[in-house]
């Protein structure tokens, strides 16, 4: 991805979220010069890897198969004492995140507001495959039973309950409008916990056609290492 692109989809959330009254926390919108001033400060968001997180998973094509994340807060396995994690998500219609599952986290994905969010589910085993059993789930507390593949769709207000080793698709249905997606869940590692049915790099590589609006957090080894900026 160039970083031009990554600068103007990082504008689009900012705008998006706005128009949904989502706030994001103020250190949300350091620029790289602050990132160098606070960085003593700011260890638990570096370690934890919070913040900006934009990515296409490989495919070349953003908007077809992409997601946009922020980490409002995360903790670390036997580092830290917080067990939890939060996110904000913004996915447009038909834009795919591909087929996935986490091993230790479990997790809420809820709709704060726009459109529709599809989700397709599966039952894996130990050894990953896709099973072709019915998949049990609960969506705001109620128990759910859906065909191996089949769709819950969330619409404004509700959420789902994803328990570690359920496969998951999503994306925004067609029509509606791009949707904003909260996640609420156990601590999150996207370097060891992301179980993807197909090869994909989960970190964009980027163009630095531009200089940074701001820091993602896969910028944060290789900023305070070569102080690029």
């Amino acid at each position: 991805m160039k970083r031009s692109e990554i600068n103007q989809i990082m504008k689009n959330a900012k705008a998006f979220m706005n128009e949904r009254q989502f706030i994001l926390p103020p250190w949300a919108h350091w620029n790289p010069d602050d990132w160098k001033k606070n960085k003593e400060n700011a260890q638990e968001i570096i370690d934890n890897m919070l913040g900006w997180d934009i990515t296409d998973f490989g495919s070349g094509n953003f908007h077809q198969r992409g997601l946009f994340l922020f980490t409002i807060r995360n903790g670390k396995i036997n580092v830290t004492k917080k067990p939890y994690a939060e996110k904000i998500m913004i996915v447009e219609e038909n834009q795919e995140t591909p087929v996935h599952f986490h091993m230790i986290k479990m997790e809420d994905i809820i709709n704060r507001g726009g459109g529709n969010l599809v989700i397709e589910l599966y039952n894996s085993n130990a050894t990953s495959e896709l099973l072709n059993s019915e998949v049990i789930v609960k969506t705001d507390g109620v128990k759910r039973t859906i065909p191996a593949g089949g769709q819950i769709i969330l619409t404004p207000g509700e959420s789902i309950c994803l328990e570690q080793g359920i496969y998951h698709r999503f994306y925004g249905e067609p029509g509606n409008g791009k949707v904003l997606v909260g996640e609420v869940s156990m601590v999150n590692d996207d370097a060891l916990d992301n179980f993807f049915y197909e090869p994909i790099g989960r970190f964009p590589v980027i163009e630095e056609d531009e200089l940074p609006l701001h820091l993602l957090v896969s910028d944060y080894k290789s900023f305070y290492q070569t102080e690029y900026i």
